[in-house]
């Protein structure tokens, strides 16, 4: 009967699987959107650069924890491999974290930025539709879309991708100096 369920679960979409293994599943993922909203509105508010770069971090680990358990380890293995640039190694790794948990946004994300290093910008591009999609608050999401368009001649839509980064995390580290140049290249604006 125990080999039966287990091979029930397997065969199982990955996310029927967690919800049907993990009954409190659902209400840590509440509980974990609740605390992003929360957070989101800190950060818009934060009076200083210390406290917005605290609240970043909580909100990244957070998109990190809606992840199944197996799959933050690949996350985790991933960026490693990203920091020593066996940026190969590392889309294997997100590859496989967006098959345990196709819902995280960071997983997307993650893989965006494997795609993006590897110079497949169409595929990274992709996943950042994808990462949107799922969390449409996603400033990373948004920023790396923003050098995207603007490394493919679009800095209207760069513009407007940093713009949006920006309205959710106006500390964002570069953000403003960022905005600057791509609003000189889109308007020939200085300011």
């Amino acid at each position: 009967m125990r080999a039966a369920l287990l091979a029930l679960t397997l065969l199982l979409p990955p996310t029927l699987a967690a919800a049907q293994s993990q009954p409190g599943a659902n209400r840590a993922q509440e509980s974990r959107r609740a605390e992003l909203d929360s957070l989101f509105e800190t950060l818009k508010s934060a009076p200083d650069e210390a406290l917005a770069s605290a609240v970043e971090g909580r909100i990244r680990a957070i998109w990190i924890e809606m992840a199944s358990p197996a799959a933050v380890l690949l996350l985790r293995r991933g960026a490693r491999n990203m920091a020593s640039r066996t940026h190969d190694e590392a889309l294997e790794d997100f590859d496989a974290a967006i098959t345990l948990s196709p819902l995280s946004a960071e997983a997307w994300f993650q893989r965006a930025q494997a795609n993006a290093a590897m110079g497949d910008a169409a595929a990274a591009a992709r996943d950042l539709r994808e990462a949107l999609r799922l969390e449409p608050r996603h400033f990373g999401a948004l920023v790396t879309l923003s050098i995207l368009q603007d490394e493919g001649g679009d800095a209207r839509a760069a513009l407007r991708s940093m713009e949006a980064a920006l309205a959710l995390h106006p500390h964002l580290r570069g953000g403003r100096e960022r905005l600057r140049e791509l609003r000189r290249k889109a308007e020939g604006d200085a300011t």
